[in-house]
């Protein structure tokens, strides 16, 4: 298996390389020259744990890997250390349909799934390769990523890692947990701007093909942990493997029946590899988009125009607030017939001119997709309506894709089983969570999480003592223009 760039540079590369470059020299992402099949019949495939499964998986597309450096990374990633539920990603049967539950990992949030890998595979990308330099890990976040690349990153030898997040655009719990995060290699600036500046910077300084010269030049060799990395996007196909052969066994679904997903998405690496599973033979019918009021995707699936060109609206669910979806080229580049040069031009369009569009042919492609989006009172309804009737506590994002999911069916008239996947605890948006119940009471953070525990009789994750009980090590701040030196500071201690 090969990987090419979507913005058309000759020649590919191999897996240990896409992983390890992050972003291709021409500013594109990678995407693999085919798609395999599934390593074997649906029902073979739910009858292997967590962990085997990831390896088989996994296996179809690192294949520079041998098997025991896979096993190596799969079972140092997935294991009670990691997640405090031995399924990893467990199933919630809600009113018929399933909540797929993938905030057990050491942040509770979705990004843990790939980010517990993440570090494993790059290191061993890194031997792979002959890589004798500093590996840098520079990344944006919208408020998960961060926190969950930092702590998997933590002390690992050879490495740094750099996070920049939005300030005042990510949520006080998501804030406090990147302030806190332990490791000596580990470095957090709060932007002032929103995530679109912060993703654009870090991109830009993966485009300066001088400074990374300069840098490599210091021993330093630059990578990334966002989606944009192949490593991240992935492994993050398992999960949606593992739930359809859970379903499978629990006698819920027929082998090859069709299930419908809906998904709360922001970078659309997420709903991508739901896509990529489909295209490796998962049988998934339609894959529900599910955006908050910065409905930029909604619009792009309802006209095959994407546009930027909006205001930028903070919203109860931050990790989706987000114009430009990063990980939307990578369809765009498939729907394109994998022309890199006409991607190249729509990105370029995007950056310059705010838009591109697609012909109606092109737009055939995305049949597979439907877009929508909820309000912030379609949100907090659905908290409710879970809470109530399934004493289920959804976080804001899930919520937004459980919205979603209710008003296709309402227009569609589709009836077809779907997964609700469920990407952060409601302790980390407990302000919210209870705003939507109507219990939104004043006091301080800590306090709102302790009454959302008492409220739902859940107990509070380990995560949550550790934040609550952290020492701030991080406080840098930093203007969009000031990015390139807020690195080298980190790095070399530069004034």
């Amino acid at each position: 298996m090969y990987y090419r760039s979507t913005r058309g540079a000759k020649g590919s590369v191999r897996a240990s390389e896409a992983i390890l470059k992050g972003l291709a020299e021409d500013g594109g992402l990678y995407v693999p020259e085919d798609f395999p099949r599934l390593p074997g019949s649906l029902k073979e495939l739910s009858e292997l744990d967590y962990r085997e499964l990831a390896r088989r998986i996994l296996s179809c597309y690192l294949t520079d890997f041998t098997e025991e450096e896979l096993r190596d990374c799969v079972d140092s990633a997935y294991n009670e250390r990691n997640f405090d539920d031995p399924k990893i990603a467990p199933l919630r049967k809600l009113e018929g349909d399933f909540l797929l539950g993938l905030f057990h990992g050491r942040t509770l949030a979705f990004k843990d799934m790939a980010l517990s890998i993440l570090p494993y595979l790059m290191k061993k990308s890194a031997e792979k390769t002959g890589l004798r330099e500093k590996l840098v890990i520079l990344t944006a976040t919208s408020g998960d990523t961060g926190k969950a690349a930092m702590e998997g990153f933590s002390d690992v030898e050879g490495t740094e890692i750099i996070v920049f997040y939005p300030k005042d655009g990510v949520s006080a719990f998501q804030e406090l947990q990147m302030r806190v995060q332990r490791g000596k290699n580990t470095h957090v600036a709060a932007l002032f701007g929103n995530f679109d500046d912060a993703q654009s910077g870090v991109k830009r300084l993966f485009s300066d093909s001088a400074w990374r010269e300069k840098l490599r030049e210091r021993g330093i060799v630059l990578s990334s942990a966002n989606s944009i990395n192949i490593g991240r996007l992935l492994p993050q196909l398992v999960y949606y493997i593992y739930s359809y052969g859970r379903l499978l066994s629990l006698g819920e679904i027929r082998e090859g029946e069709e299930i419908n997903v809906s998904v709360p998405t922001g970078n659309f690496g997420n709903i991508l590899a739901a896509y990529f599973a489909k295209r490796m033979g998962l049988p998934i019918r339609k894959l529900l988009c599910a955006s908050n009021e910065n409905r930029v995707l909604t619009d792009f699936f309802e006209s095959g125009v994407y546009d930027r060109r909006r205001s930028f609206l903070r919203t109860s669910s931050p990790s989706m607030d987000i114009l430009i979806s990063s990980n939307l080229e990578r369809l765009l580049y498939l729907a394109l017939g994998r022309d890199g040069e006409r991607c190249r031009s729509d990105m370029a369009a995007l950056s310059e001119e705010g838009s591109y569009r697609l012909s109606g042919e092109e737009r055939s492609f995305l049949s597979d997709f439907y877009g929508g989006f909820a309000k912030e009172e379609d949100c907090f309804s659905e908290i409710r309506h879970y809470a109530e009737r399934e004493h289920c506590f959804l976080d804001p994002h899930t919520a937004v894709a459980a919205s979603v999911l209710r008003s296709y069916r309402r227009k569609s008239g589709d009836d077809t089983r779907a997964l609700i996947v469920g990407t952060a605890s409601p302790f980390k948006f407990a302000p919210a969570v209870l705003r939507a119940l109507g219990k939104e009471e004043g006091g301080e953070l800590f306090s709102k999480i302790d009454l959302l525990s008492s409220i739902s009789g859940l107990a509070e994750p380990e995560a949550i003592r550790e934040a609550r009980d952290g020492r701030i090590r991080h406080s840098t701040e930093t203007e969009i223009g000031g990015m390139r030196d807020c690195v080298e500071r980190f790095l070399f201690g530069k004034a």
